[in-house]
């Protein structure tokens, strides 16, 4: 599995980040049932500021 930040460029300058994790692989998945775990959900998308989306950019 993998946790990828997606950026997302507004046309206000500002800034859109969505951090997302991959699908796990059926061997995972079997393996996360078979423990009864869970994946947490989808974390909420952060929205940057024009200021900071400047700063990051440099």
């Amino acid at each position: 599995m993998q946790m990828i930040d997606v950026h997302v460029p507004t046309t206000d300058g500002r800034e859109i980040i969505l951090t997302r994790t991959t699908q796990p692989e059926p061997e995972l998945k079997l393996l996360l049932d078979k423990l009864k775990l869970e994946l947490p959900a989808q974390p909420p998308p952060r929205i940057t500021t024009a200021q900071a989306a400047a700063a990051t950019a440099l």
